[in-house]
């Protein structure tokens, strides 16, 4: 499948109000205790997204999870909270939100195009640092190439109360920045990490944005992470060192770039 020419039938992930085959479900400690990095994002006590810890006091998820799907306005960031390890109906550690950053050429109201999915990314400060010894914030790496293997750990509407785990699927193509995955997501997946198991350990190489068509086969979409989480890490120590209120910042982000892939709004 070339690149260039992908058609796809885009479809955003909204945060979430019989899983899916090749899923397994991480539903008790002794299955999901490796993974008690993701979490569930709860967006106001009305919605979830999923996210996953890069460092003691950071959260990546999509950018998009920032937003009201209903009104479009910025949810502030003190009302949301990370529920580290969430299953069937516990965390392994609750923390809220102190602020927010994400990419400034990222617009919630954009048309659903690969402009928009090249920029939903962002990184949320928690109030206090998750220092526990058996929740690890996961290492980032460099985004993955079309034919690696890959896999996806995340929470759905339909597997709200537990994560679940993807291992066995692959990178269709990288298009200008956006991954091409047979990885299975729904709504709630969104902001859910996608790792590569190359290094011996899983690290995280792309975030969930959304889930499409392509040429008749369910697929997902998601960010290369190649300087999005630098920008975004330098972002909030500027943010932090000036004693900033909480909220949505802007960086710099690179050049536009148009891709030949075609989105249409479901």
């Amino acid at each position: 499948m070339r690149a260039g020419l992908l058609a796809l039938c885009l479809s955003l992930l909204l945060p979430a109000g019989a899983s899916a085959a090749g899923l397994l479900s991480l539903g008790s400690s002794e299955e999901g205790g490796d993974w008690d990095a993701v979490g569930r994002i709860e967006i106001e006590g009305r919605a979830f997204c999923t996210g996953a810890l890069v460092a003691p006091h950071l959260v990546l998820t999509a950018a998009h999870c920032l937003y009201d799907s209903d009104t479009g306005a910025r949810v502030p960031a003190e009302r949301m909270q990370f529920r580290a390890g969430w299953r069937n109906g516990r965390a392994a550690a609750y923390r809220w939100v102190r602020r927010a950053v994400h990419l400034p050429d990222f617009v919630y109201a954009a048309p659903a195009n690969s402009e928009r999915v090249r920029h939903d990314v962002a990184l949320l400060e928690l109030q206090h640092p998750i220092n526990n010894t058996t929740i690890i914030p996961f290492e980032t790496d460099r985004r993955p190439d079309a034919g690696d293997q890959i896999g996806v750990v995340s929470y759905a509407h339909d597997r709200s109360e537990a994560p679940s785990l993807q291992e066995m699927c692959e990178v269709i193509s990288r298009q200008d920045g956006v991954v091409v995955m047979s990885c299975s997501v729904d709504f709630g997946s969104s902001g859910s990490p996608v790792f590569s198991f190359a290094s011996g350990t899983p690290r995280i190489v792309s975030v969930v944005s959304a889930k499409a068509e392509a040429q008749g086969d369910a697929v997902s979409l998601g960010i290369g992470l190649d300087g999005p989480v630098e920008r975004l890490r330098s972002e909030l120590d500027r943010v932090r060192a000036e004693a900033a209120l909480p909220g949505t910042r802007s960086v710099q982000a690179g050049a536009r770039v148009e891709t030949g892939a075609k989105f249409v709004r479901p």
